[in-house]
């Protein structure tokens, strides 16, 4: 059983979205750690531990929008999984398209999981208590993210 809290990376632009996410997580029985992003550069900074990141850990899962301001969420997917440092890092898909060329593309670029964020605000809820259920409480997240 994991006694650390699971640090959890949300890059989102919409405010209410992230509001909302953050409830959900607060609620949870998982203890985790939510950290907020709104754009694909600050994420980078966050994950390559620049500037005032420079001391929070690597998240031990990324839920990624891929609709972003700066830098869009397809191309933080990219980078990440060629990153030898970052590529192990779960990336869950957590957006409004439901376009079949994005959730190709992101499977290409080797995303975990892919969700489209339903409409319904009952949906939504569910949609992240079963994130929370599943990547928090049943995957067994590697402990060296690092795989050295």
């Amino acid at each position: 059983m994991m006694t650390n809290p699971i640090n959890i990376l949300l890059v989102e632009d919409n405010p209410a979205d992230a509001r909302l996410i953050k409830e959900v997580f607060k609620d949870t029985k998982t203890k985790n750690r939510l950290y907020v992003v709104k754009d694909g550069v600050e994420a980078m900074a966050f994950l390559n531990q620049e500037l005032e990141y420079a001391d929070i850990p690597r998240p031990d899962v990324i839920l990624l929008d891929l609709n972003l301001p700066r830098k869009d969420g397809r191309e933080v997917l990219k980078e990440l999984k060629e990153d030898d440092a970052l590529k192990r890092v779960p990336i869950v898909i957590l957006t409004t398209s439901s376009a079949e060329e994005d959730i190709i593309k992101t499977y290409n670029n080797h995303a975990n999981c892919y969700i489209t964020k339903p409409v319904d605000f009952d949906q939504f809820l569910k949609v992240i208590n079963s994130i929370e259920d599943f990547w928090l409480s049943v995957v067994k997240l590697p402990s060296n993210l690092n795989g050295d």
